[in-house]
């Protein structure tokens, strides 16, 4: 991993309203640009920017259900400069 990687897990049984009320917060930080996950223990600042990858999916086997999102984006290496293309 590259030096200042890192990740935050977090697996919770929650209430219906709870789920709605972390989903609204997760929306209002994609809004804001900066997404502040933390548990007491370990925390992660995200800050989205540009083009985002959304993935969903859903699945009901027997009597479970289940939703996986997946949001993700690259942040642009600021050591690349444009380069600007020359049509003769």
């Amino acid at each position: 991993m590259r030096k200042g990687d890192s990740s935050f897990r977090y697996e919770s049984l929650q209430d219906q309203e709870s789920i709605r009320d972390l989903l609204k917060s997760i929306t209002d930080g994609i809004e804001r640009g900066k997404l502040s996950f933390s548990d007491g223990d370990d925390d992660i600042l995200l800050e989205p920017k540009g083009l985002l990858h959304f993935k969903l999916t859903a699945c009901q086997q027997d009597n479970q259900y289940g939703i996986n999102i997946h949001i993700g984006w690259q942040e642009k290496d600021k050591s690349k400069r444009r380069k600007t293309l020359a049509v003769k």
